[in-house]
């Protein structure tokens, strides 16, 4: 009981997050973005949104109806991106037609979208599932006052060496090896540090790293995305994973600055 009304106030705190997004004016939303070279701003626009079916700890549910999402960015791009979200589990932007599924558990919550259809469960959890190898997204909040504490500590240690006191107590728990906690970053990534609680990060071809913590398996493309670290009673940690055919990996730089915009957001709703 204790988990689920844990989990619940997770939910809370991204629903309401979701719901300010769709309706905050461009001024308060935008401002923090970078113009354009010509010195104006890229333009507020709607994307339609996209409901995805989800399952997990409180079983199965039905794929949510939500209205258009407001996004800044070109014209062009947002033409051909949408905006896809399940019941308890984040949003993100990702190209239009494509398929998409929640998880949600105490430990975390994930949205997986891809080129192929997501039966479930079954897929994502079998012990013949691999992986996605090819085209794919996938965002998740992973909650660090729950057993996700553990891959929380995981990220920290790669990407957040002042935190590394979370990462010691974790270690000190004796419940995995300290091997299971390396620091330093993955030597082939290429990290961007946007702040000491933002990294964005690519994944080169053929490469273990940040981008296959989770549900994407490397193959010959890179992967693109960014870590945030969330400060609430203790960390959580939100990762994006984005892996676009190459006649559409221009949309990749904005599902990463959309989502690091949302983070911003849910920040200072706090």
């Amino acid at each position: 009981m204790h988990l689920l009304l844990r989990t619940a106030t997770r939910i809370r705190q991204l629903c309401v997050t979701f719901i300010a997004l769709t309706l905050w004016l461009p001024s308060s939303v935008f401002a923090q973005t970078k113009p354009l070279g010509s010195g104006q701003e890229a333009p507020a626009v709607h994307v339609p949104f996209v409901g995805c079916r989800s399952d997990g700890m409180i079983g199965p549910l039905p794929a949510p109806k939500g209205a258009a999402v407001v996004v800044q960015m070109d014209a062009s791009a947002s033409q051909r991106l949408a905006y896809y979200k399940a019941e308890n589990s984040p949003g993100v932007l990702g190209p239009r037609g494509w398929y998409c599924f929640g998880t949600n558990g105490s430990a975390v919550s994930s949205l997986f979208v891809a080129t192929q259809p997501i039966k479930g469960m079954d897929d994502l959890f079998s012990s013949t599932w691999g992986g996605f190898t090819g085209p794919a997204i996938q965002v998740s909040v992973i909650f660090g006052d729950t057993s996700g504490r553990f891959e929380v500590a995981r990220f920290i240690a790669r990407l957040f060496p002042a935190q590394k006191a979370f990462v010691q107590s974790v270690i000190k728990e004796e419940l995995e090896p300290a091997s299971d906690f390396p620091f330093g970053p993955y030597p082939k990534d290429k990290l961007t540090i946007r702040s000491d609680e933002v990294v964005e990060y690519q994944t080169p071809p053929n490469s273990e790293g940040l981008g296959t913590m989770r549900g994407l398996k490397k193959n010959d493309n890179p992967i693109d995305g960014v870590v945030v670290l969330q400060r609430h009673d203790t960390f959580d940690v939100l990762h994006l994973a984005v892996r676009l055919p190459s006649d559409i990996h221009d949309l990749t730089s904005h599902i990463v600055k959309q989502k690091e915009r949302e983070s911003r957001a849910s920040l200072s709703e706090e």
